[in-house]
């Protein structure tokens, strides 16, 4: 189960559809700019990596958008996880009014979505899986 605080997932939403079309990928830009694929630039990347070994950190949640299909991951996707322990996120901006925030554990190719538990100002804790997405959790 991924437990986010509903200030994190607010500043995900906000970021997934700030660069709507373009898909984004953690907190690096897309090399792509495109709204259908994207790429880290390997120097940012590097450069992420880096400074996260540096301060001995793990990825905890890597997530990105899908701009005109559902919060699910490609082939594409589940052929870039290459962090079995991350959280993959996937945030669907296809909708304006409605947000599809999903998360999903990818090890080895093999796909499972995971309960999203959103915890609030004062500690009280929302939770969502599937199409309702956590947006509409709180």
């Amino acid at each position: 189960m991924l437990t986010i605080s509903s200030l994190l997932n607010e500043k995900i939403v906000a970021h997934a559809r700030a660069d709507h079309p373009d898909e984004r990928f953690i907190a690096m830009l897309n090399a792509e700019r495109s709204p259908t694929f994207y790429r880290f630039d390997s120097l940012e990347q590097l450069r992420v990596w880096r400074e996260m070994d540096d301060r001995d950190e793990e990825p905890v949640v890597i997530y990105h958008s899908h701009t005109a299909t559902e919060a699910y991951p490609s082939r594409t996707d589940i052929s870039y996880a290459s962090e079995p322990g991350a959280h993959y996120v996937l945030v669907s901006t296809r909708e304006p009014d409605r947000c599809e925030f999903r998360s999903f554990r990818i090890v080895d190719g093999e796909v499972t979505e995971e309960e999203v538990r959103i915890t609030g100002e004062d500690g009280a804790a929302a939770v969502g899986s599937g199409e309702d997405g956590a947006a509409a959790a709180e």
